[in-house]
């Protein structure tokens, strides 16, 4: 098929197909006798696992190193290992931004509760302190060792 039939049916722009090729992604590309691309059938859903793996946070380098070698050969461990550790990641992020959403939420209640008679510049101040508190908090929680659930230790 035409890379136009191509954007067609993938609901991507020609222009995105060629940024693909070009960065090595979309490999299965013939050229016919007048130089127009011709795009066999795999080609599809290629250009779907592409844009699904950028969906969930893939860099096209990472997706490069996990698609197959050639239209059998997937590399099963590899795409394991690289699946495996961008969950890894994606954890990393929730943990970061959940630690991201306490902070505003704490931010929040400071600022509409504030003590009766506090001033805007105080209660900025007792905000900020609490801030600090609640990370430094956070702080020694992610530095202090996992306890092994169930074992207690005798003096």
């Amino acid at each position: 098929m035409k890379i136009g039939e191509l954007a067609r049916r993938s609901g991507l722009t020609a222009s995105s197909i060629r940024f693909y090729e070009s960065r090595g992604l979309l490999t299965a590309v013939e050229r016919t006798g007048n130089g127009y691309r011709s795009y066999g059938p795999e080609a599809l859903w290629m250009l779907e696992i592409i844009t699904g793996a950028q969906s969930a946070g893939f860099s096209l380098d990472e997706i490069r190193s996990l698609l197959p070698l050639s239209s059998g050969g997937w590399q099963h461990e590899e795409l394991l290992a690289g699946l495996k550790r961008k969950v890894a990641e994606i954890e990393v992020l929730q943990a970061r931004l959940a630690r991201n959403k306490a902070q505003l939420l704490v931010a929040i209640e400071g600022i509409e509760q504030p003590p009766a008679g506090q001033d805007c510049v105080g209660n900025a101040q007792r905000v900020l302190e609490r801030l600090r508190a609640e990370e430094a908090r956070g702080d020694a929680e992610n530095a202090a060792p996992p306890h092994a659930a169930g074992t207690a230790q005798k003096s």
